[in-house]
């Protein structure tokens, strides 16, 4: 099977922005543009095959048709579903205080796996911020008192975002994503959220948005994150191409490459690999790529090459 391109799944959260649009070209319907899912598998927003043999295939049918194995790779198989999920996320305004549970308490209550994520930070404003768990540890019952009492911003670690920060959200870290900020996600493949607060915002409907308050103390690790704010490994230089791990957990392995001329990457009989554009333009395999586009490569395909100058995210498992 040839390389796939993935069309995205727009959501119109109303913290949504116009950058999905603008800077990375996607057509919508939609006034408010907040996130792009560009790799998913999920009920909530599926990905489509644009172009090629499939066109017009869901992710889901191609699997389903050749088999998950022969698809998403042999690490496939410790997964009862298919792993991870890729966003673009465009915050105009702040989005609520969330936290998102464990696998096992997900499966417990929501019927789904838990979510631990990343944000790579493309892009912010000089006063973008990020709520990235607690400034000290505290109690539940502490964190239960902060929430009834309204003083809860005042025990959350508030930190500066800049382009290219990495913050690495465990299942159970408090966190927010601050207006001004234009984010790379990858997570696992969920949609389970627990909103802790909201700012008192409603939604389309004139209500306020629902609240979760105790799922969210069930499930929050109410201390400082233990995860520094970048990436894991440091950018190095090949010449053709300056590649930096962005991380590796059990869940997903996530590189960012700034391509000068080309890069050469492979998918093995393990893992698919997923290319997401987020700069600049080029080929990948001679066919053309700019930035905004996705790419699922199926697993055992073997090398492929990358040109041009652009720069690319890569998440395979």
């Amino acid at each position: 099977m040839d390389i796939l391109k993935l069309k995205p799944v727009i959501k119109d959260y109303i913290w949504g922005g116009e950058r999905l649009r603008t800077d990375f070209g996607f057509d919508s319907e939609y006034d408010r543009l907040a996130e792009g899912w560009m790799l998913s598998c999920h009920k909530d927003g599926m990905n489509t095959i644009e172009g090629g043999d499939y066109d017009g295939f869901t992710l889901n049918q191609i699997i389903e048709k050749f088999g998950k194995e022969s698809i998403i790779g042999k690490k496939s198989i410790a997964f009862p579903y298919f792993p991870v999920l890729v966003k673009l996320i465009d915050a105009r305004d702040n989005l609520s205080i969330q936290v998102h549970p464990d696998n096992e308490y997900a499966q417990r209550v929501e019927g789904e796996y838990g979510k631990t994520e990343i944000w790579y930070v493309l892009d912010a404003t000089d006063d973008a911020k990020i709520v990235y768990g607690f400034k000290n540890e505290i109690s539940a019952e502490q964190f239960k008192d902060a929430i009834e009492n309204n003083t809860l911003l005042e025990e959350l670690n508030v930190v500066n975002a800049k382009k290219g920060d990495l913050f690495f959200i465990e299942a159970g870290t408090v966190h927010a994503i601050g207006k001004g900020t234009l984010i790379a996600e990858i997570q696992q493949n969920s949609n389970t959220t627990y909103r802790v607060y909201d700012y008192g915002r409603v939604g389309a409907d004139g209500r306020p948005r629902e609240l979760h308050i105790q799922k969210a103390i069930d499930v929050s690790v109410t201390k400082p994150p233990k995860y520094e704010i970048k990436p894991m490994g440091n950018p190095i230089d090949r010449g053709d191409y300056i590649e930096a791990l962005l991380t590796k957990c059990d869940l997903f392995t996530v590189w960012h490459y700034d391509v000068r001329e080309k890069v050469t990457l492979c998918a093995d009989e393990q893992s698919f690999n997923h290319i997401l554009v987020v700069n600049g333009c080029g080929e990948i395999n001679g066919r053309k790529m700019k930035k905004g586009d996705s790419f699922f490569v199926p697993a055992d395909f073997g090398e492929y090459e990358i040109k041009g100058k652009c720069e690319i995210i890569t998440t395979n498992i």
